[in-house]
């Protein structure tokens, strides 16, 4: 029988005009959908006005600026619908959603939804759970003691996978996917047993375990900064953005 790390995942991933969930945007974004292991994968690619300036330090990490967004990108509202369509479509498949740092990606799409379509990301997910596979987390639980940073492309080196146009939706979509099989295969004796329904629910005890360490960690530096334990999604907004 096929381990659920050889068979059918999809991976998404976005470009933003920044690092805060509750009030930046999604300029890109991208859905990679592989059948198994070694076969083609099928991309879907959005590009987004979001209607509000992109500042240089974003357009520096992906290249888009607010000129080429405002002559090519769509209006969010539209495209914030396509890409939950999209997800729920996976998820009723059965095909685990790979997310790099599933919080961040999750929690800012759920605001777009919020803010352009009256909705939330919940609601595509009634009929068919959406089943997330967080590289970040996976390997932060497995290998907990190595030290360095783990971004994705630390972890591409880690682990050997190739990276190509870091800060592409679409390219780290596919890394982060192939990321995941790779560690499925370096840690196949902890991991083939599980399926991905139950590694959901692992991962999310294991990011509030991680989030508890690095706040601990943080209190001790005489950092007020917070970490969130919540895991794929945080809570609700707080305030309107």
């Amino acid at each position: 029988m096929t381990c659920w790390y050889e068979g059918p995942l999809a991976a998404f991933d976005t470009e933003t005009t920044g690092v805060d969930v509750e009030t930046d945007r999604i300029v890109s974004a991208a859905v990679v959908v592989q059948d198994a292991a070694g076969t083609r994968p099928r991309v879907s690619r959005w590009l987004v006005n979001p209607g509000v300036p992109v500042p240089a330090g974003a357009t520096a990490v992906h290249g888009l600026t607010d000129e080429h967004l405002q002559l090519n990108g769509r209006w969010p509202a539209p495209v914030m619908f396509e890409i939950a369509e999209t997800l729920a479509e996976q998820a009723a498949a059965g095909r685990p959603l790979v997310v790099m740092n599933a919080p961040f990606d999750l929690t800012l799409l759920d605001r777009e939804l919020r803010r352009h379509r009256a909705s939330s990301l919940d609601r595509w997910f009634d009929s068919a759970p959406l089943l997330v596979l967080d590289p970040r987390v996976l390997d932060r639980h497995l290998d907990r003691y190595r030290k360095g940073r783990r971004t994705l492309t630390d972890l591409c080196a880690h682990y050997g996978v190739e990276l190509t146009g870091a800060h592409d939706a679409a390219a780290d979509a596919q890394a982060s996917l192939d990321l995941v099989r790779a560690l499925g295969r370096r840690f196949a004796a902890r991991l083939e047993r599980l399926a991905p329904p139950e590694l959901h629910d692992l991962q999310a005890v294991w990011h509030a375990a991680q989030a508890r360490g690095l706040q601990a960690w943080f209190a001790r530096s005489g950092s007020e900064e917070s970490v969130d334990p919540a895991w794929p999604l945080r809570p609700d907004l707080p305030a309107a953005a």
